[in-house]
C-alpha cells in the first residue's frame, strides 16, 4: 500500500505542480510559495490515493500468495476465509480513521491556507512576481517585463526590458535599461521602479515615425495587485457544510463523509478479487479489480452531482453507492454455494 501510494502521490502531485509552475511562469504566483501550495494540498491528494493504494496492494499481496500456494498451506493449517476477511477489515482500520480525518477536518484546514496564499499572491506587487530570465505578462495589465538578474531581495535589477500598449491598446512603449531598483516613498507608501542608463521608444508598430528618448535615470510606479477574496470549495470547514442548507454544500458534506466509508468496502472487494489462478498470472486479476474500483469512484462523483443538482433526496444521498458495492462485496465473499463450488473445482483442476 505504501509502495503504491507513494507512485500515484507522485503522479497526481507532479501535475498538480506543473499548472501551479506555469502560473509562476505567467507571473500569476510567485515561485517561493509553489512548495507551501504543495504542501496544504498534500492531505488532499492523500485522501484520494490512501483508498486505492490499500485496494491495490491488497490486490498485489494476497494475489503473490495465492500464485504461490501460501493460501492453501494457510487454509490447511486452519485460516478460514472469515479469519483473513477479518484480520484484513482490522488492517485496514487504520486507514480509514486516517482518510477520515483528512476528508473532515485536514483536507479543508489545507485548502483555507491555499486560499490565503492566493488572496495574498493577488494583492502582491509587480515586483514581487519576477522571475528572471522569463518575459512575464504582469498584474498591472499589458506591461510584458523582462529581467536577466534579479537580487535574492528582490530590489535589483539587470538588463530590463518593459513593454506597454497605451491605455485604449493604441501605440507602444518600449523601455531598455542596463539595470534598475525600487524606491520606497516613506510618506505615501508607494513603490517605484528606477532605471538607470537606458532609452525609450514611442510610437504604433507598422510606422516610422518612433520618439526616442534616452536617460540616466527613469521612474516607474509599480502598481499592486487587486485585493480579492478567493474562496476555493474544497476549503469550506465541515462544520460550515453541516450548517448550511445549500445542495451544494450538502453534497461536498457527503462527499467528505462518502471517503472513509470506501476504504472497508474496498477493503473487502479486494479480498475475495485477488484470488488468482496460476495459470493466469500474478496480474491477471487486477484488470477487472480495477474497472470494479474506477465504477465504484465514478458513481459516487455522478451520485455527488446528482446531489449538488437536487435530483436525489438527502436522506438518499451517496449510500446508495456503497450499499450496492458493499452488497457486492459480501455477494462475492458469502454468495451461493454453487458459486464456491464452481470456484474451487477450477482451482482444484489447475493444481492437478
Amino acid at each position: 500500500m505504501v509502495a503504491v501510494s507513494g507512485i500515484l502521490l507522485l503522479v497526481f502531485m507532479s501535475g498538480r505542480f506543473l499548472k501551479y509552475l506555469a502560473s509562476a511562469a505567467e507571473g500569476k504566483l510567485s515561485a517561493d510559495v509553489l512548495a507551501l501550495i504543495m504542501m496544504y494540498r498534500f492531505p488532499g491528494f492523500l485522501e484520494l490515493i490512501l483508498p486505492l493504494g490499500l485496494f491495490i496492494g491488497i490486490l498485489l499481496a494476497y494475489g503473490r500468495m495465492y500464485l504461490e500456494s501460501e493460501m492453501t498451506v494457510l487454509s490447511a493449517c486452519g485460516i478460514s476465509d472469515r479469519q483473513l476477511l477479518t484480520k484484513t477489515l482490522l488492517g485496514s482500520l487504520p486507514v480509514m480513521l486516517t482518510v477520515g480525518a483528512m476528508s473532515l477536518y485536514v483536507s479543508p484546514w489545507g485548502m483555507k491556507q491555499v486560499e490565503y496564499i492566493f488572496a495574498e499572491q493577488a494583492k502582491a506587487t509587480e515586483f514581487e512576481m519576477l522571475a528572471p530570465g522569463r518575459f512575464q505578462n504582469l498584474l498591472s495589465g499589458g506591461r510584458v517585463t523582462y529581467t536577466e538578474d534579479l537580487s535574492d531581495d528582490k530590489r535589483r535589477l539587470e538588463g530590463v526590458f518593459i513593454a506597454e500598449y497605451g491605455r485604449n491598446g493604441e501605440g507602444l512603449s518600449i523601455i531598455t535599461a542596463e539595470a534598475g531598483s525600487q524606491l520606497i516613498d516613506q510618506e505615501t507608501g508607494s513603490r517605484f521602479l528606477i532605471l538607470e542608463e537606458g532609452a525609450r521608444f514611442d510610437g504604433s508598430p507598422g510606422a516610422l515615425d518612433y520618439k526616442v528618448t534616452e536617460f540616466g535615470a527613469y521612474g516607474l510606479k509599480i502598481q499592486s495587485g487587486t485585493a480579492r477574496d478567493v474562496e476555493l470549495e474544497d476549503g469550506v470547514s465541515t462544520a460550515r457544510l453541516w450548517a448550511s442548507d445549500d445542495p451544494e454544500d450538502r453534497a461536498m458534506l457527503h462527499w467528505r463523509l462518502s471517503l472513509p466509508l470506501i476504504v472497508p468496502i474496498v477493503t473487502l472487494l479486494a479480498v475475495r478479487l485477488s484470488r488468482v489462478n496460476p495459470r493466469q498470472g500474478r496480474f491477471f486479476h487486477l484488470l477487472p479489480a480495477m474497472l470494479v474500483y474506477i465504477t465504484y469512484l465514478g458513481l459516487l462523483i455522478v451520485a455527488r452531482d446528482a446531489l449538488a443538482d437536487g435530483k436525489v433526496p438527502e436522506w438518499v444521498g451517496m449510500l446508495w453507492v456503497h450499499a450496492l458495492f458493499l452488497l457486492f462485496g459480501l455477494w462475492l465473499q458469502f454468495g451461493p454455494p454453487w458459486l464456491h463450488r464452481r470456484r474451487l473445482m477450477r482451482e482444484g483442476a489447475s493444481h492437478a
